[in-house]
């Protein structure tokens, strides 16, 4: 397979966009937003393409499945980002140096951002949305369980692309197979940025593979510490909430950390997790905690904690100290999302200070993880390295800058 052809068609696409101003690019969005709408039943159709090749019970087909309620939401976020404030033009340094050489430092776009993702149509048209807003062009490379869906989109975005008069090479969908994925990784000079938006299977094939630039994404190992001063209420719904909302998004919890002077109160605060079946796999003083009081208990392993089960599945460890919690997230979290449940203010700003994580949070759960949730609009990943952006990725992350320099007829001695 040779996509060469493709790659030098988007990077020469790219260059177009620099042609648009702010209110042209928001008005297109806002056409591919009405479109979604008017066009609910071709996507549908074609999610229950991909929705028929995979079973009900994988606890992947409610991240695959499209919903007129979901797709509602994506139309919804995609305006949101049309409202937001242009993140290129920005000076964010400026000064005249002795010799009177005038320097400025510009916000500008990465210019072509190639993604790769796994069974997740939504992400779709979340880039496209977040690329088109920041002047980048995007190479999208999806999974084969959400392929029929993934076309279905590109070919509702490239229709509103052309009656507007834009190429629409600005947006390419690439086969979905692993040659295609090679291929973009390889393509130097014609991916500037490449952002994998999935399992940590994928995201350790990415960085060991890539030899164009790539930031890290995804992968969420995420724990939630009860503390001694934990309040039970509000222990209970944060982790019930983090858990259940959905099981198959990077910041849903794996492993719940409990302070062993609160296993009394444990069958209390994963009680309404049995509504979900959760299977919780106890280590040996949260199993004689919870045997008998709670359905689906299994003894932990090993393997059981620093897992991202992306499943109605939880950890539960015991700890004698909040350094002993510490020392567990150090060893079995992946920087993505941890929190602390205690009403004790010098914990939690230990905790904070402590935990090496993109988020870090103090009574709320890491569900909050998330793009649209910080007022971002929309997100293009969550970055999990320190290398550049970390967090959730929006308009700002995806733009890179230059540096413009105006003199009189200055020479270097």
């Amino acid at each position: 397979m040779q996509l060469k052809e493709t790659f030098e068609r988007v990077k020469r696409a790219s260059k177009s966009l620099a042609m648009l101003n702010d209110e042209q690019r928001n008005e297109i969005l806002v056409a591919v937003a009405d479109s979604i709408i008017d066009n609910k039943a071709r996507i549908l159709k074609a999610n229950a393409q991909d929705l028929a090749k995979m079973e009900k019970s994988n606890p992947l087909y409610d991240r695959l499945q499209l919903t007129d309620s979901r797709l509602e939401g994506i139309a919804s976020d995609m305006r949101n980002v049309a409202t937001l404030p242009s993140p290129l033009g920005h000076i964010t340094k400026q000064k005249t140096l002795d010799n009177g050489l005038r320097l400025c430092r510009i916000s500008v776009p990465f210019g072509v951002i190639g993604m790769i993702y796994e069974a997740r149509p939504n992400v779709t048209f979340d880039v496209f949305s977040l690329c088109f807003k920041s002047g980048n062009a995007c190479v999208l490379k999806g999974g084969k369980d959400a392929d029929c869906s993934n076309r279905e989109e590109v070919a509702l975005i490239h229709e509103v692309l052309e009656r507007y008069g834009i190429s629409k090479d600005v947006v390419a969908l690439l086969p979905a197979t692993h040659e295609a994925t090679g291929e973009m990784l390889n393509a130097v000079g014609y991916i500037d940025l490449c952002i994998p938006r999935g399992g940590r299977k994928l995201i350790d094939f990415v960085r060991d593979t890539a030899r164009v630039p790539v930031i890290e994404t995804g992968a969420g190992v995420v724990n939630t510490y009860f503390d001694k001063d934990g309040d039970l209420e509000m222990g209970k719904a944060i982790i019930n909430n983090a858990k259940t909302r959905r099981v198959s998004v990077c910041n849903a919890l794996d492993c719940l950390i409990i302070h062993e002077s609160r296993l009394g109160d444990l069958g209390e605060l994963v009680s309404m997790m049995s509504e979900k079946r959760v299977i919780i796999y106890a280590d040996s003083q949260v199993y004689a905690s919870l045997d008998g009081k709670y359905p689906y208990l299994e003894h932990a392993t090993d393997d059981s904690f620093g897992t991202e089960f992306m499943d109605y599945k939880l950890a539960v460890k015991t700890v004698r100290s909040l350094e002993e919690a510490l020392e567990h997230i150090d060893m079995n979290g992946s920087g993505h999302s941890e929190s602390i449940i205690t009403m004790s203010e010098q914990t939690a700003r230990k905790f904070q200070a402590h935990v090496d994580a993109a988020c870090v949070y103090w009574n709320a759960p890491t569900s909050f993880t998330d793009g649209a949730q910080f007022g971002l609009g929309a997100e293009i990943g969550i970055s999990t390295q320190k290398l550049g952006p970390r967090g959730p990725m929006a308009l700002e992350e995806i733009c890179t800058y230059k540096w413009l320099i105006e003199g009189e007829g200055q020479i270097r001695p």
